[in-house]
């Protein structure tokens, strides 16, 4: 197998209107460049991949088809974690991916210019990644071509992944990085998850030890012959990394450490670094329980099982599962009024009684209301300039007064704030005229285990609304180092189908966040919507203590 490496220069113009600029690194068979979008007068990220020289017209325009497609599946399973590619294009042997700009640097751009990371600062890259292969591999996804080249680091948020929708799509058993290649996929055979598992492996030794664990021969078959036949050459600066790296890098596919074994190992790195959180990823990390779903009566993460014994529990549980989250276009129990409204939460079957608390559109909180529940004045927004920022046009920082931050649209506010005493609260953003909310819940006692807390606070509420329907499973995950899970639903509100994505996650000492989406489900894929919540996931920061 050959591959065609084509150059172009940049004054030419690729299918017309996208012409590339710099390059921002390159790898085999593989360049991706800064360009720019002739038509629209917009920036743009332009990947050329040498496609093999075998490749007829037909099936290159099936691959370009079948990249966009893949993109906008990940976003749905991944939000915030995909370059999403707006155009694929097949010209003279190349595949031309077309993706909206990152705000980040690819990870073999940084280890070009740093060599190597630490073992703590590799683990939560390492976290970070297992977390969309999982969210992949749930739904049958392999990824087939993860490599440095493929990962974006910013210095705020999670990395976010290129490349979904290349494997499998020619004959070639690797299109580009072939050091990054699984033995499988050397020979050429069937591959799944597990070759991706080597791949993260394979990163992660890159990272440690300052080169890949197989290294790029002249051709790329001859790459792919020393991937299966050669002895992998012994870490030596892997440290408590190394039984995990030798662990993915088995050249068995079946003998290979499971997702679960890999993220327990990372997450031990992680959690026993003695100096803390780097400087670039503060303590203050962007989070909130995986999952945007729909729904007003998305029932926050934020009243754990463990309460549920406890005389407090029906306190939390009514800020988690009573707090309203959404608008008349989110989920709930019952449609949400305007912002100005307020509405009575019925209470659990408890000795005191409810007293009414103020609503804004929003997903509500999971269980039944807590007794004492009452609103508290809105807090006053302080704005951060958006220059320079790196945040997308319109959006300004919201400091709360409860100590998070997050990135709000233009004219977005909080229209409520529900607390129960200093156990927990939960504060609900929109606009007016804006049928989307957004909700961020805090509590002292969300539990240990955050799927369980959509499993079994959240979702047998949820089971009582209207056209409620689960979408894909609960995904436990990590979340810039801590322990997180995912859900997204959709239910019927007013008449309205509305999808709501829920992402939890756990800070230590029982406390929890959680950060609700929600828009009309026939908007759900929207553009902005869909920037919006990377922007939300990207840019939430939470106290530690």
């Amino acid at each position: 197998m050959s591959m065609v490496k084509a150059h172009v220069s940049t004054h030419e113009l690729v299918a017309g209107r996208y012409r590339p600029l710099d390059v921002l690194h390159r790898e085999t068979n593989r360049t991706c460049w800064y360009g720019e979008d002739v038509s629209a007068e917009r920036p743009c990220l332009l990947t050329e991949i040498g496609l093999p020289a075998d490749t007829d017209e037909d099936a290159s325009q099936r691959t370009a088809v079948g990249v966009v497609r893949m993109s906008k599946t990940m976003r749905v399973l991944a939000p915030g974690r995909i370059a999403p590619v707006v155009d694929a294009v097949a010209q003279e042997g190349s595949l031309w991916t077309v993706s909206e700009p990152v705000d980040g640097v690819l990870l073999g751009e940084l280890l070009a210019q740093q060599g190597t990371f630490d073992h703590v600062r590799a683990a939560r890259i390492g976290l970070e990644l297992l977390e969309v292969l999982e969210a992949a591999h749930g739904e049958g996804i392999t990824h087939g071509e993860l490599s440095p080249g493929q990962v974006f680091v910013r210095s705020q948020g999670p990395v976010v992944v290129t490349g979904f929708g290349l494997a499998g799509a020619t004959l070639a058993p690797r299109v580009s990085a072939p050091s990054y290649a699984s033995p499988e996929q050397a020979r050429d055979e069937r591959i799944g998850p597990a070759a991706d598992l080597w791949a993260l492996g394979a990163i992660l030794y890159t990272m440690v030890e300052g080169r890949p664990p197989f290294r790029d021969r002249d051709r790329p078959a001859a790459t792919l012959k020393g991937v299966d036949r050669l002895p992998l050459r012994a870490p030596v600066r892997a440290g408590p990394l190394t039984q995990t790296v030798q662990g993915l890098l088995r050249k068995s596919s079946q003998e290979r450490l499971t997702r679960a074994s890999v993220r327990a190992a990372l997450l031990r790195v992680v959690s026993e670094d003695p100096d803390g959180i780097p400087p670039e990823e503060p303590r203050s990390r962007p989070g909130a329980l995986h999952g945007v779903a729909p729904g007003r009566s998305s029932r926050l993460l934020v009243a754990g099982t463990a309460l549920a014994v406890v005389a407090v529990a029906a306190t939390v549980l009514t800020v988690t599962n009573a707090l309203p989250g959404t608008d008349s276009t989110t989920t709930g129990e019952a449609p949400a009024p305007s912002a100005s409204a307020s509405v009575s939460v019925s209470a659990p079957t408890t000795t005191t009684s409810p007293s009414p608390s103020a609503t804004a559109p929003g997903s509500r909180t999971d269980e039944s209301a807590s007794p004492t529940a009452t609103p508290t004045p809105t807090p006053t927004r302080t704005t951060a300039p958006t220059a320079g920022t790196g945040l997308p046009p319109g959006y300004s920082v919201y400091h709360s007064p409860e100590g998070f931050s997050i990135a709000l649209p233009k004219g977005w506010k909080p229209l409520g704030t529900q607390r129960q005493e200093d156990l927990a609260y939960r504060v609900t953003f929109g606009a007016s005229g804006d049928p989307r909310t957004l909700a961020i819940t805090f509590s002292k006692a969300v539990g240990t285990d955050p799927v369980a807390v959509w499993r079994d606070d959240v979702e047998p509420d949820l089971k009582d609304h209207p056209g409620f329907e689960r979408l894909g499973d609960i995904r436990a995950t990590t979340y810039q180092g801590h322990k997180a899970a995912d859900m997204q639903w959709i239910e019927q509100v007013d008449g309205t189908r509305v999808r709501t994505f829920g992402r939890g996650f756990l800070i230590g000492d029982g406390r929890g966040y959680s950060l609700r989406w929600t828009t009309p489900a026939a908007d759900w894929s929207d553009a902005a919507n869909q920037k919006a919540l990377d922007t939300f996931l990207s840019t939430l920061r939470v106290p530690s203590n």
